[in-house]
């Protein structure tokens, strides 16, 4: 066995994702307490059945959910559900279907993204009307789906009247609307809202909620809340190598982080620290904020040359090389002394003095 403790050991926290943190201590414990005995396969273990009862219980009798080995499936089980090859979905340039899952929507369902460029990473309905002139024209892309994250990629949040907005707008042309919820916690705490309140109840018609992100140490749920596209949604989940034989695993994990609210205090964590880390930032005047911070995701224009250092100290991504755009994302785990120690190095590279960072 490989002797993996000097690695280990140069382990730190840092801003680059959200995924690089571990996992809640107990949902370690939940997966502790599943691993007693033998329990049916695929699906028909006592977790899994309760985590249906659950879901239907907080999101309307009507609402399937699958469970699945992560995000990418979860988004791409989705669209196999709402769309045919020779349709299309309508996204955000920036969405993760798009920039970050490596062509996989194209690859395993042979349909085609739409895309529009949102500065703020929110599509709206003038958007989708927009790209209603050629459905019926049997030589063009019929589109049939549109799909918003929540918080979106660039840290930015709808509103549920926005989403309302948007599902009438779909639904009033015959298109499903699909949420991508990686980050469904930081955007819950920050709105006020619960889950059901801006997804299912402001007219989602499917949900990928995601739990890897805060505390949850592997698998994704698929949340379909239309009765009229569960009919195959089992063969698509197989063909698509989501289904996980051992699926006591993915709901003894979700059962009680949804039950007993295990994501919300933490996510409020992670907001709480963007916040600080966003307001710390923005008193150095080579630092510009692209976006309001409202979830858990700094974005921020900064000198190139401060990328090295900073990197050193503390791991981030440039998100937008092209600007020299950092993402600094917080975690459930972030600390006020690991955003002081970042911004204490901002400090010395800085040709401000004056900085006050007393957080």
């Amino acid at each position: 066995m490989p002797n993996l403790s000097k690695n280990a050991s140069k382990l730190t926290r840092g801003f680059a994702s959200d995924n690089q943190a571990g996992v809640l201590p107990q949902v370690m414990q939940a997966l502790t307490e599943a691993n007693h005995s033998h329990a049916p396969a695929y699906g028909y273990d006592p977790w899994t059945l309760d985590l249906q009862q659950y879901i239907e219980t907080c999101f309307g009798p009507q609402t399937r959910v699958y469970p699945v080995y992560n995000g990418t499936g979860a988004n791409v089980l989705a669209l196999q559900a709402i769309l045919r090859p020779f349709q299309s979905v309508l996204c955000a340039k920036n969405a993760h279907i798009n920039e970050d899952e490596c062509g996989a929507p194209e690859r395993f369902l042979g349909i085609k993204l739409q895309t529009v460029d949102c500065p703020n990473g929110k599509l709206t309905p003038q958007d989708i009307e927009n790209h209603l002139h050629y459905r019926g024209d049997e030589h063009r892309v019929q589109l049939k789906a549109v799909s918003i994250t929540q918080p979106t990629e660039w840290g930015t949040l709808y509103s549920k009247e926005e989403i309302q907005a948007l599902a009438h707008t779909c639904h009033q042309n015959g298109l499903w609307l699909h949420m991508d919820g990686a980050r469904i916690s930081n955007a819950a705490v920050a709105l006020g809202l619960s889950f059901e309140a801006f997804t299912v109840q402001a007219g989602v018609d499917v949900l990928s909620l995601g739990g890897t992100k805060n505390g949850i140490m592997f698998g994704e749920l698929l949340l379909v809340f239309n009765t009229e596209l569960n009919s195959e949604i089992l063969f698509f989940r197989k063909q698509l190598t989501q289904l996980h034989s051992k699926m006591r695993f993915i709901s003894a994990q979700f059962l009680p982080w949804l039950q007993m609210e295990w994501w919300k205090e933490p996510a409020a964590h992670a907001n709480l620290m963007a916040q600080l880390l966003a307001k710390g930032a923005s008193q150095f005047p080579e630092v510009q904020l692209a976006q309001k911070t409202q979830v858990n995701g700094v974005f921020a224009y900064i000198p190139k040359e401060w990328n090295t250092p900073l990197m050193q100290h503390m791991p981030f991504y440039i998100f937008q090389p092209a600007t020299n755009m950092a993402r600094w994302m917080c975690a459930f785990d972030s600390q006020k002394e690991d955003i002081h120690r970042f911004l204490e190095q901002m400090k010395q590279l800085s040709k401000a003095s004056d900085v006050f960072l007393e957080l």
